[in-house]
């Protein structure tokens, strides 16, 4: 089959074309979903059948019965493809779907997948809740209909209130697909969907045993780019159905397969090691299906993928959904045996870090005992590598970049990774002190030198603007969400110095910092949050890039000056509490090498207290010299331009003043005194135009 990218005129390039559904290949294209969707299920049933009550032996739990077992990994198979068809359908629309308005979203074809997916997704998971609950306590789900047992036993589990969390998002995403048209707000909503994919993983099999830091971040990015992808494929089939779709729409369907095939296999893998903790992969149920479903995808998919003619079929969506409902129906098997993991002699260190941090702490240790951070490496090294791909682009045009933006943007993501996967990282679990140097670092420094970079004026400079007519790129993405309201909401300095100083007292000064350490996914979380608020805060105050609403210089001053106490507060109020904060999760860890509790929250409090203001006074010193140095720029601008005789507001200030002297001239203001004369040649009316004339100025310097 020829090459139909390199076919294709740029009249022609994503235009759409008939596709008649005959023969052989129309059979297949349309028989292939649904004879996965039927694979998926009898493997699932028949795992459960064979496994019986073996796997709840193992883990010393009472066996529900059949038919719970039965209907709990039925329905999370439902879940997790349901979930994916929605949240990738949404990134389809996003990212994928040709449209004549680039930012308006037709939510009646569009969304029309989303929909359907987003119902039977909110089903399973409010099914889930009582069906899991039971599944997880041993106890059938008849024992539901006992009064009060569903309250009692969805608390006994993590599961549960996962689901409670899917079930919301689904609904959210439901309601949304009806009402939304905006291409941002769709972007936000597939952005919802990731957290609905994640939340039922991230607190089961990876939370467990040695190492879970690492399966914990892997599954952040593996399950969502298996999940988008096989929604997005969904989306594709769909659309070969109806016709043809362009050579741009097939080239941005095989670019997400190709990367979430990547991002899944890569993540499963590191998954599988952390799973089987050491156990040879053929000598563990789990080790044979994590094989199992990497070479069945990579045997079926990655020649589809790999060939750009083959991809560029009507059968190949079609073949490849068939492929990853197969493969999402292992994965459910996978959660119904426990793995090796499970089985290795833990600590508490382990048990809530994934780790020992044994060796005590010294200036040495923080930098020498480093353990990788999966998820900020990941995001730092895509920071650096956009950043750079854009720079290059924009310098082979040959427009210049600023080397000290470059600097300071590569200088933000160093900083990012040396304080996560240095010895701060890991310790940063373990000490208080730690802890709190890790997210003042994150909050403070990091994204001080980020915002230096200017990466959203570097990537509207690097990036091609598309006609109106044409597919939109990522040049009309990022103008859509610079022009959003949701930035404009999400600039606002009211809410961002809300953010910015409450986040301390409502995260660290209450009972969710205790919840937020004992799980690795919670803290990631955490740590992601000051790093995108502390950008966000500086980003209006000495960022490259300009905010929705500019701040004038008075404004940022303010804003940086009313920060400040609220730091230096918090600081002192966690120095002298006599309240250990997250005295419960540290006492757990029972660190011998951290002696007093107290000690080691009182400095946790001078860290705060002392990095909070540093940087802020050097922001202050910051703001005032660019003042500075603006008003002299503006200054000899306005003096270069009346040297050159471009500067005319003196004469439009002296035109002012002769209006009004006209209109003061002709207006009756002096009918109240008769014995004055209040015609146009009096002399009262002369004095005072002679007086307005002396206040003219000459020269626009001695304007007041």
């Amino acid at each position: 089959m020829p090459d139909i990218q390199a076919a294709a005129t740029p009249a022609t390039r994503n235009r759409p074309t008939t596709v008649p559904a005959v023969g052989r290949s129309g059979v297949l294209r349309r028989a292939s979903p649904w004879v996965g969707a039927v694979i998926a299920v009898v493997i699932v049933v028949v795992a459960v059948a064979m496994l019986g009550p073996s796997s709840y032996d193992r883990l010393s739990r009472g066996y529900p019965g059949m038919l719970t077992s039965m209907l709990s990994a039925v329905l999370r198979l439902t879940a997790d493809v349901t979930g994916g068809l929605t949240t990738g359908g949404l990134a389809a629309a996003v990212f994928l779907t040709p449209r004549r308005s680039r930012t308006v979203i037709d939510n009646h074809r569009d969304l029309a997948i989303v929909r359907t997916a987003a119902t039977v997704w909110l089903v399973a998971a409010v099914l889930l809740v009582p069906v899991d609950a039971a599944d997880a306590s041993g106890q059938p789900v008849t024992k539901l209909l006992t009064p009060g047992a569903i309250g009692y036993l969805v608390q006994a589990s993590y599961l549960p209130g996962a689901w409670i969390v899917v079930a919301c998002i689904a609904v959210a995403i439901l309601v949304a697909a009806y009402l939304v048209r905006s291409w941002v707000s769709t972007l936000l909503l597939t952005g919802i969907g990731v957290i609905g994919l994640l939340a039922p993983v991230l607190v089961t099999q990876v939370l467990v045993g040695p190492n879970h830091d690492f399966g914990g971040d892997a599954a952040m990015f593996a399950v969502p780019a298996l999940g988008i992808w096989t929604g997005a494929t969904a989306a594709g089939a769909r659309r070969w159905r109806v016709s043809r779709p362009g050579t741009a729409t097939i080239r941005r369907h095989r670019i997400l397969a190709l990367t979430g095939w990547i991002t899944w296999t890569v993540g499963s893998i590191i998954i599988a090691a952390v799973e089987l903790a050491g156990t040879p992969p053929w000598e563990a149920p789990t080790g044979v299906l994590f094989a199992a479903q990497l070479l069945l995808v990579a045997a079926v998919a990655g020649p589809i993928l790999l060939r750009r003619s083959w991809f560029a079929t009507p059968t190949a969506p079609a073949v490849l959904l068939a492929v990853l409902l197969v493969a999402a129906a292992i994965g459910v098997v996978m959660t119904r045996i426990p793995p090796p993991v499970y089985f290795v002699p833990t600590d508490g260190q382990q048990l809530f870090l994934g780790y020992q941090v044994d060796t005590p702490l010294t200036p040495i240790t923080l930098w020498t005992a480093g353990r990788v951070n999966i998820l900020f490496l990941v995001i730092a090294i895509a920071g650096i590598a956009t950043y750079a791909a854009a720079v290059i682009r924009l310098r082979k045009r040959g427009d210049h970049w600023s080397n000290g933006r470059t600097s300071a943007w590569m200088l933000g993501w160093a900083s990012v990774i040396i304080t996560t996967s240095s010895g701060v990282g890991p310790y940063s679990s373990a000490s208080f002190a730690v802890h709190m140097g890790l997210h003042m670092s994150l909050n403070m420094l990091g994204p001080l030198l980020l915002v230096l970079g200017g990466p959203i004026t570097l990537f509207l400079r690097a990036t091609t603007a598309h006609r109106r007519d044409a597919f939109a790129g990522p040049h009309e993405w990022l103008v859509a969400v610079t022009h959003s309201k949701l930035l404009r909401v999400t600039y606002n300095p009211v809410y961002v110095l809300a953010v910015f100083v409450g986040s301390y007292y409502c995260i660290y000064l209450t009972p969710f910092f205790d919840w937020a350490m004992r799980y690795h996914w919670a803290h990631q979380a955490m740590t992601l949050h000051y790093l995108a608020i502390g950008y966000v805060f500086y980003a209006l105050i000495i960022g490259v890039d300009a905010p929705p609403r500019p701040l004038p210089h008075i404004g940022k001053l303010g804003l940086v000056l009313a920060a400040m106490p609220f730091h230096a507060f918090f600081g002192v109020v966690v120095m002298t509490s006599d309240t250990l904060l997250a005295g419960t999760y540290f006492q757990y860890l029972d660190i011998p090498w951290i002696g007093s509790l107290a000690h080691d929250q009182y400095v946790a409090g001078g860290v705060a207290w002392a990095a909070g203001e540093l940087p802020l006074i050097v922001v202050v010193i910051a703001l005032v010299t660019q003042w500075a140095k603006q008003d002299a720029r503006q200054a000899k601008r306005i003096d270069r331009h009346a040297d050159r005789g471009l500067d005319d507001d003196h004469e439009q200030y002296n035109a002012m003043l002769s209006k009004l002297t006209t209109r003061d001239t002709t207006a009756p203001a002096q009918r109240a005194d008769p014995t004055r004369s209040t015609g146009p040649g009096s002399t009262n009316e002369h004095e005072r135009a002679d007086d307005r004339r002396a206040l003219t100025v000459t020269d626009h310097r001695e304007q007041p």
